[in-house]
C-alpha cells in the first residue's frame, strides 16, 4: 500500500463531494449498463444522501495515492457495529491497493469507535467489490438491509481497538 494515504473529512467538502459524484456516477452507470444520463447523478445523490458520513453518525475517509486523490469510503455507526459504505477507487488507481488502505482505515476507525463488527450490503454488479471484501476477511450472511439494491451481505469481526481512531467519532 505505498503511496497511499487516507484522512477524514466532511461529506460536504470539494473533495468529498467530487468522491461521492464520482462513486454514484459509476453505480448509476454500473446499474443500468450505460452511461449516465442529466440528472441522473444528481438523482441518485438525492435519493441515497451521503451527508450523515459525518459525527455524530458516521465518517467519510478520502484516500490519495502518492498526494492524488484516488478513492473514498464511509462509515455508519449503529449500535455495537459500524457499517461500511461508499468504497470507491477511482479507476486509474485501481488495482494498486487502495481498497485495502480504505478498508484498513474504516476499520481502525470502526474498532476505535467501539464497534465489535463491521457489515455491509452490496450489489450483485459489484463482483469486484465483493472479492476484495472477502480477501478482507468479510463473510456472506444473512439480509440484515433491503432495498433494490442490496443483495448480497457481508459481516466481519472487529478486535482490538486504536485510541487515535476513536477521537474522529
Amino acid at each position: 500500500m505505498t503511496g497511499w494515504s487516507t484522512q477524514v473529512v466532511r461529506p460536504d467538502g470539494p473533495d468529498a463531494a467530487l468522491m461521492l459524484r464520482e462513486y454514484m456516477a459509476e453505480m448509476v452507470r454500473r446499474w443500468y449498463g450505460r452511461p449516465e444520463r442529466p440528472g441522473e447523478v444528481d438523482a441518485a445523490l438525492a435519493e441515497d444522501p451521503s451527508d450523515d458520513l459525518a459525527p455524530p453518525t458516521g465518517l467519510l475517509v478520502l484516500a490519495r495515492r502518492d498526494g492524488r486523490l484516488a478513492g473514498c469510503a464511509g462509515l455508519r455507526w449503529q449500535p455495537d457495529w459500524a457499517e461500511l459504505t461508499r468504497v470507491y477507487v477511482r479507476p486509474e488507481h485501481r488495482g494498486a491497493g487502495g481498497g485495502a488502505a480504505l478498508i484498513a482505515a474504516i476499520e481502525a476507525y470502526a474498532t476505535g469507535g467501539g464497534a465489535t463488527r463491521i457489515r455491509l450490503d452490496t450489489r450483485s454488479d459489484l463482483v469486484e467489490a465483493r472479492a476484495l471484501y472477502a480477501r478482507h476477511g468479510y463473510r456472506e450472511i444473512p439480509a440484515f438491509t433491503s432495498g433494490p439494491y442490496a443483495q448480497h451481505w457481508f459481516e466481519k469481526a472487529l478486535a482490538g481497538r486504536v485510541d487515535d481512531a476513536a477521537q474522529a467519532r
